[in-house]
């Protein structure tokens, strides 16, 4: 833990305090800029990805030969299929290393909002404890944590009058939306897939499509159910995340499912 703390936490909390005070000392927007960052800093990680889902979406039609061709041989498909990538200079792998290296830099944000925000201390003392000597707040110096309708150190929720229900605010529904449109992206390849696996006796091809298709609703849930646990200024990175990664599924390879969505509004509209 001490490793981790050294090489992402104090890092993330420097640089969310360094944006801090170059943003006239609103958490709120260092938060979002921050994340834009992060974002920034990935980008190079996370293009090999995108670029291997485009060429596996035009290859599709080529895949599905080879599962005709190699019916109930799943030895000889396996092989057919990584000779087929490694001819056509895909990595089905490639984008493992960037999404795992978000799903770690998130968990380092919930450690620093853990740290930092989410408890009864004063913000400010709780930050010195990350901070560089440069960069610690000097004492009776407090953090504007107040963002929008937002304490960035609260949950984004909403709970009913009158009762004990509490429900996901407007943030967390937004990046719940966002995650579900990026799975919807993708969806033309799903459903190629699913094709492929109704025509074939292989439980393997079931399972995989199944798992596919549960991402599309898992995702968003995780983000509503797990995100009235944390405090907000977690949810606005995960916004920020979530937002950049539809922006360039889309440069990349299109609106997928989503297009034809559009397609039929307009046919509606005329």
């Amino acid at each position: 833990m001490n490793i981790f703390n050294e090489i992402l936490i104090k890092p993330l909390a420097n640089g969310l305090i360094l944006f801090y005070r170059l943003l006239g000392n609103d958490l709120g927007l260092a938060i979002i800029a921050f994340s834009f960052f992060l974002v920034f800093v990935l980008g190079p990680l996370t293009k090999p990805y995108m670029d291997s889902m485009k060429k596996m979406k035009e290859l599709a039609p080529e895949l599905d030969k080879l599962k005709k061709k190699h019916k109930g041989d799943k030895i000889k498909l396996a092989q057919a299929q990584a000779d087929f990538y490694k001819e056509k200079g895909i990595n089905p792998g490639a984008g493992c290393l960037p999404y795992l290296l978000q799903i770690v830099i998130l968990i380092a944000f919930i450690n620093v909002f853990t740290k930092t925000l989410s408890n009864h201390n004063d913000p400010s003392t709780n930050f010195n404890d990350l901070l560089y000597t440069q960069l610690r707040f000097k004492e009776g110096e407090s953090i504007n944590t107040k963002f929008l309708y937002l304490d960035v150190t609260k949950p984004d929720v909403i709970t009913l009058p009158s009762t004990k229900v509490v429900l996901p605010g407007p943030l967390l529904i937004l990046a719940a939306l966002l995650q579900f449109l990026s799975v919807k992206i993708m969806n033309p390849q799903v459903t190629l897939e699913q094709k492929i696996a109704e025509k074939t006796k292989e439980t393997s091809d079931d399972f995989q499509v199944a798992i596919q298709k549960s991402m599309t609703y898992t995702f968003p849930l995780i983000t509503l159910f797990v995100g009235v646990k944390f405090a907000s200024g977690l949810a606005l990175y995960w916004l920020v995340f979530s937002a950049t990664q539809v922006f360039r599924q889309v440069r990349s390879q299109g609106w997928g499912e989503v297009g034809s969505w559009f397609k039929k509004y307009k046919l509606i509209k005329s």
